[in-house]
């Protein structure tokens, strides 16, 4: 889901991957000490089984969890996050920092090389970055370089990035989708460079390479010996990656053991049946996934698009659908609680995350409360039932999206205060319609670049957002500024919080949920966890 943004001193873009396909999505990073000695390798090869899709293989051009998985494995990053940590770390790197609050330097390990043999410089760095804002693909994640300048390269080893502006997230950023460092002799500089090309020049500098690849059907990986960085070499030699389109056929490979692990994604229904299989292990861990409702401020009932234009009445809408919503319902009824409650567009666990939704609607604890709905609509001189026609799509956020938009129909109707018309788009034309304000209302999910609550601001509440519903708040944007510049962490914290307040004050997106998220594996798996980082990475895996 991607759009094109606008470079502007407090237009920060969207920082979040467009959630990938999954009813209980998981994001799966996989743990174990990595040694850097080849002969602690193991030989054995292992499997993966996914419903994720890929967009594209180049990092310009895509922003989704399907095709970040793939590039996690073969390119590598200024920083990354080490096993088990949110933190990042410097990777082909021996050292970064800021020397100046808007100017960010960092020193690449000396000898790197990509699988072809290729060196890696520091101008195949200002390379990866500098095509990314010229190619500016539709479904490419350069509006998370929003805030980067200008580039120098004073040396091979040297790189240096001038800011805009301070920016105490840039260090994630540089791991993020839009971090990986790709081969200038191989990848074009004004297009697109195709699959079939970037594995036939074996452009990968990364744990792995790729020895064949059939794109959303078969990959096949092989470890990189080239590879030098933070996080070693890959315990396992060879990795085949399987991409399923449904979720129960996922599931029965995991049982048959077809594949060795299943990540992304199983319904929730599926988990349960699985938890009870002797013969595998479900593993649990935290989870940086949403789920929400966008308003469009243009065609939503009394949208500045409509005749019947009006403001309040607008906001009232927004807020009675808060005041009706069940979230606990959604959760328990529909996911079997691999969902929770969310009551922020920050999930709970991040620094500065707050709950102004269960404060500000509802019961106050939150719970519906269709009284204090009723009263907001007729305050705002809303009479009659008001028609929300929302638009969700299954076939990209699972199937148990079918069940969770028919209760939250329910909900709304029968508070009385509602007419709902829910309908489903197959997301390869929800993806361009909901840009084209085609939708009054309408399902998106949202999975972090990193984790870092900027990651769930920034790229809903900035002037040119991610999700393009023409939300646009000076407040919020300058709260948003001062976070991101801010270095004190209390203060920094504080800002985020505002945020939040302003934006639920509002309502430009009603959260609903946040995910945990989910593995399955044979109980001959080793290495597996789930952590903070929001990386799936298969290096560490091993049976």
């Amino acid at each position: 889901m991607a759009s094109v943004f606008k470079k502007h001193t407090a237009t920060w873009g969207r920082r979040g991957i467009a959630l990938g396909a999954g009813a209980a999505a998981t994001a799966l990073v996989l743990t174990g000490c990595a040694s850097s000695s080849v002969s602690d390798t193991e030989l054995n090869g292992l499997s993966i089984g996914t419903t994720d899709k890929i967009t594209s293989l180049d990092p310009a051009g895509s922003y989704d969890n399907g095709s970040f998985a793939v590039q996690n494995q073969v390119f590598p990053f200024l920083m990354n996050t080490p096993v088990g940590s949110p933190d990042v770390e410097p990777d082909i790197a021996t050292k970064a920092e800021f020397t100046s609050p808007t100017t960010y330097e960092v020193t690449l390990k000396d000898g790197l090389e990509f699988a072809n043999g290729n060196k890696l410089t520091s101008s195949d760095v200002k390379f990866s970055f500098d095509r990314e804002l010229k190619i500016n693909n539709e479904n490419g994640p350069q509006s998370l370089l929003a805030n980067l300048k200008s580039i120098d390269t004073p040396d091979d080893t040297t790189v240096v990035f001038n800011l805009d502006h301070a920016d105490q997230t840039w260090p994630q950023v540089l791991s993020s989708p839009a971090g990986p460092i790709v081969d200038e002799d191989v990848f074009s500089a004004t297009k697109l460079t195709s699959a079939d090309d970037i594995v036939k020049g074996k452009a990968f500098a990364g744990q792995y390479q790729i020895s064949s690849y059939k794109e959303n059907q078969l990959i096949q990986y092989k470890t990189n010996p080239k590879y030098d960085g933070l996080l070693g070499k890959a315990k396992t030699s060879e990795v085949t990656a399987n991409y399923y389109t449904k979720e129960t056929d996922l599931k029965l490979a995991v049982q048959k053991g077809d594949v060795d692990v299943a990540y992304r994604s199983l319904t929730p229904t599926d988990i349960s049946d699985l938890r009870k299989d002797d013969k595998l292990k479900v593993t649990d861990g935290p989870g940086g996934e949403i789920r929400y409702v966008v308003f469009n401020f243009k065609t939503q009932p009394f949208g500045t698009g409509q005749d019947d234009a009006d403001e309040a009445k607008a906001l009232a809408v927004r807020q009675a659908a808060a005041d009706v919503v069940d979230r606990s319902a959604l959760a328990k009824e529909v996911y079997n609680d691999t969902f929770t409650p969310l009551y922020s567009m920050v999930p709970d666990g991040l620094t500065g995350a707050v709950q102004p939704f269960k404060d500000m609607y509802g019961d106050g604890d939150g719970g519906p409360d269709v009284d204090k709905a009723k009263k907001t609509l007729a305050d705002a001189g809303v009479s009659g039932k008001v028609q929300l026609d929302i638009q969700y799509a299954p076939d990209h956020y699972g199937s148990a999206s079918d069940d969770e938009y028919a209760l939250l129909k329910t909900q709304l109707e029968d508070s009385g205060l509602f007419t709902v018309n829910i309908q489903s788009t197959v997301y390869t034309t929800y993806a361009q319609e909901r840009t084209k304000d085609a939708y009054p209302e309408y399902q998106l999910g949202w999975f972090p670049d990193f984790s870092d609550a900027d990651n769930y601001l920034s790229p809903f509440f900035t002037k040119e957002n991610f999700v393009q519903n023409h939300y646009d708040d000076s407040v919020i944007q300058d709260l948003i500024a001062k976070e991101q510049a801010e270095s004190d962490p209390d203060k920094r914290a504080d800002l985020i919080e505002q945020a939040q307040e302003r934006e639920a004050s509002q309502i430009s997106t009603l959260p609903l949920l946040q995910g945990k998220s989910v593995a399955v594996a044979g109980k001959d798996v080793k290495g597996l966890t789930l952590d903070a980082s929001f990386k799936f990475r298969y290096a560490t895996l091993s049976k």
